[in-house]
């Protein structure tokens, strides 16, 4: 039977350690009077116990008759400060709220199981990408901006994790349900979740004063791609089970050869899409996408998705640049599906509700810089920013022990270890074995699998400071939304919840702007939003300075933003994109660098 995610096994070939004499005596001792206590209950063991089954007792395991009973000074005295089973049952009440998180806040999950259906071995040698190949999973589904109590159904993206437990390690696929974001800059996200959080002052949403929320997105032109699907059908999916989930970064795919490739992870609904508008989804619970997806699996209606891949070369993301302006290592920018059409690797399959919502939803964990060997991150800027900062924010949230959590744990058939050593709550901290590299009791090692050196290539240039330009491009993808994709009533929507939302800003020169911007993608739509809102807005952006990007697209040249000389636009004139060349040179079948020694050079 397949293991899901929370059903561990005994991990293959390892065995036992002695224990010390003291402790083997001790136990020995303990066992002959008792042979069912809790010396060796684990994860599983308590995970699946039952009340019935259990005594009430203190955290330090001494037995009580009654959980209500206090010690005091007669039967109308004060408490008894020696009443420890009233002081260990508050302090560990004052302390049950670890800080939630930053962004992703309010989630739910399940674990399950992913099965590969058509191996990806030509592109990647990962294990578990070979066909029949089976692992468990833990996913995680989020809104993004709100607090942990915050509605399901607010208009916003939606995360879309996923925690695959390999025989190679974890491998955490951290997706959102939408193929782009709102920026390209790394240092621009705590500012624009920033906007997404109640004011400092009045301490309201953007439900009630939308002024920051499009002050931001009218200083920030690239952002009207994400708009376009916010505000459109797809910023309400009726609940987790029917919406798809997009990586959005471009990786590297690695064979066994030593030829990568770029990719991105696509995992389609296979219950379809759908969607809530503004109005129905006022009529919902605020946990009304949480119900849904804990009582499809308990009803055996196990939600599935298809993990999918687009690829493309070295050369062919040069191309794409030079000929469709379209940066791989641009958030904000998709790949032409004709051009690069999907290919579908394996199947996820939720089918167990978590036991207990906090110690395997609230305490898992997603780390984008967990890859398997097979998997390598690309120079995109967004997430190279996330490899550091979301095991930065779980050591914070969780504990800088948090992969040792069973949630969190790897599942692999060898044992694990490192000179990682103490901390806070350090449950496996690898016995007396040396903290360091020994010649006395060495530790064993794997041969690399993966040449770093050829995939990653030499970095050589000046340093420069960067912060990408707006330019004509940019407004491709978004035009094509409104032009070829939405229909008329989709257009209807989208204009009836952008002015909607507009309705709580208080400053008309933002709505001005931001109508500019929405003209760059169609004038069709900003007369549209001229009349709904009753603003008329700038005539395109020709005329705009920005305080967060450079203006590509002024009046005799460019615009640097702020208005600030000193952070002109950067000497790259690619805005980020590998531009031709870059990869230095290239087969263009596989995306194999041959610069010097192997080494693709930059």
């Amino acid at each position: 039977m397949q293991e899901t995610g929370y059903r561990l096994r005994r991990r293959e070939g390892e065995r036992a350690r002695p224990a010390s004499t003291f402790l083997a005596t001790h136990l020995k001792e303990m066992s002959s009077a008792h042979t069912s206590g809790d010396q060796y209950r684990d994860y599983q063991d308590d995970r699946a116990a039952q009340s019935q089954d259990t005594v009430y007792t203190t955290a330090n395991g001494v037995p009580m008759p009654h959980p209500y009973e206090t010690q005091r000074m007669g039967e109308n005295g004060p408490l008894l400060l020696q009443d420890f089973h009233l002081i260990d049952l508050l302090s560990h009440f004052d302390r049950e709220r670890i800080p939630e998180r930053v962004v992703h806040a309010k989630g739910s999950g399940a674990h399950g199981v992913y099965k590969t259906t058509h191996s990806l071995s030509d592109l990647c040698l990962a294990d578990m990408f070979e066909e029949g190949k089976e692992c468990p999973i833990t996913v995680r589904f989020s809104t993004v901006g709100g607090e942990s109590g915050s509605h399901d159904c607010a208009r916003d993206p939606r995360g879309f994790s996923v925690k695959f437990k390999t025989d190679e390690g974890n491998w955490d696929l951290v997706a959102n349900n939408t193929p782009v974001f709102f920026l390209r800059d790394p240092a621009k996200f705590p500012h624009f979740i920033h906007t997404q959080k109640r004011d400092p002052a009045t301490h309201l949403t953007h439900a009630d004063d939308s002024t920051a929320f499009w002050d931001y997105l009218s200083q920030n032109p690239e952002s009207v791609h994400q708009v376009m699907i916010l505000m459109g059908d797809r910023g309400i999916p009726d609940g987790f089970r029917f919406m798809h989930g997009y990586l959005g970064h471009t990786v590297k795919l690695v064979n066994k050869k030593g030829e990568w490739v770029y990719c991105q992870f696509h995992m389609i609904s296979q219950q379809g899409t759908k969607f809530l508008t503004q109005e129905e989804s006022a009529t919902k619970s605020p946990d009304y996408a949480q119900k849904d997806l804990y009582n499809a699996i308990e009803s055996g209606d196990l939600p599935k998705w298809s993990l999918e891949v687009q690829t493309m070369s070295a050369r062919e993301a040069e191309d794409l640049w030079e000929k469709q302006k379209i940066n791989v290592f641009d958030l904000t920018h998709v790949w032409p599906h004709k051009q690069f059409p999907l290919r579908k690797v394996g199947e996820l399959t939720l089918n167990e509700n978590a036991k207990n919502y906090f110690a395997e939803i609230e305490q898992v964990a997603f780390n984008p810089a967990h890859m398997v060997p097979g998997i390598e991150p690309s120079a995109d800027p967004v997430l190279q920013s996330r490899l550091f900062s979301y095991p930065d924010a779980h050591r914070h949230r969780v504990g800088v022990n948090y992969q040792q959590l069973p949630v969190n744990a790897p599942r692999v058939n060898y044992r694990m270890a490192n000179f990682q050593r103490d901390g806070s709550m350090a449950f496996f901290n690898q016995g007396s074995r040396p903290n360091y590299i020994s010649s006395i009791e060495p530790i064993r090692f794997r041969e690399r699998t993966v040449n770093l050196d050829r995939v990653h290539g030499n970095f050589a240039g000046d340093a420069v400071t960067f912060l990408s330009e707006i330019r004509a491009e940019d407004f491709a993808a978004p035009r094509a939304l409104w032009e070829k994709v939405f229909d008329a009533g989709a257009k209807e929507r989208f204009v009836s919840n952008v002015s909607g939302h507009m309705a709580n800003c208080k400053d008309k020169e933002i709505l001005k702007r931001q109508i500019a911007i929405f003209r760059e993608v169609s004038a069709d739509l900003a007369s549209r939003l001229e009349k709904a809102t009753g603003v008329k807005g700038y005539d395109g952006i020709a005329n705009l300075t920005f305080n967060g990007t450079h203006n590509g697209m002024a009046k005799g040249g460019k615009a640097p933003a702020n208005g600030m000389k000193s952070t002109r636009a950067s000497r790259c004139e690619g805005n980020g994109a590998p531009v031709g060349g870059c990869h230095g040179k290239v087969d263009g079948v596989n995306g194999h660098a041959n610069g010097s020694n192997g080494v693709a050079a930059h």
